[in-house]
């Protein structure tokens, strides 16, 4: 439980970063981001990666059949969370810009290698 508490520390500072980097970006650069978008989307991003955490950290403490069901659905669960959010956003909401889809792939691909290194560490490191 302790770990999952550190992941999201890290993950919060991530989110942070982001946003700082958004806005220095906006504030040197002719790049018209807007950063209420930077705030949100690196909220929701970082809100599936902990949902994702916290399902794939409960497993860990199962049985290993059980453990191997938490990894699978957890990344499951994020790949379709994912496909919504991206839905929402590029079709629902009209961010079609080419700055608007730049963004939400760069903070998709940041927070997913996040959460899947720290997955990967995580195996790694287990015992069999």
């Amino acid at each position: 439980m302790r770990q999952i508490f550190r992941i999201v520390f890290l993950l919060i500072i991530l989110t942070l970063l982001l946003t700082g980097a958004g806005y220095l970006i906006k504030s040197f650069s002719g790049i018209d981001l807007i950063l209420k978008d930077i705030i949100i989307l690196s909220s929701l991003f970082s809100l599936i990666s902990i949902i994702t955490l916290t399902i794939f950290f409960r497993g860990r403490t199962r049985e290993p059949d059980s453990q191997t069901m938490h990894t699978l659905v957890s990344i499951s669960l994020k790949f379709l969370l994912d496909m919504v959010l991206a839905l929402i956003w590029l079709i629902i909401s009209k961010k079609t810009s080419l700055t608007s889809v730049f963004l939400f792939f760069v903070i998709y691909l940041t927070l997913t290698l996040f959460t899947l290194f720290v997955i990967l560490k995580t195996l790694k490191n287990s015992t069999l």
